[in-house]
């Protein structure tokens, strides 16, 4: 991987990061997901 495709895949990252962040409890129950799933979720892990 280089430089940036690293640097795309971080700022997708932080974009998931922050919009996720930005839902609140009901919205993210709405979709099955807790604030503890985030993290993962953005870095692209399954949970």
């Amino acid at each position: 991987m280089n430089i940036r495709q690293k640097i795309a895949q971080f700022a997708q990252y932080q974009r998931t990061m922050r919009e996720l962040n930005a839902l609140d409890a009901r919205q993210l129950n709405d979709l099955g997901i807790t604030r503890g799933d985030i993290r993962n979720i953005a870095r692209g892990k399954t949970i």
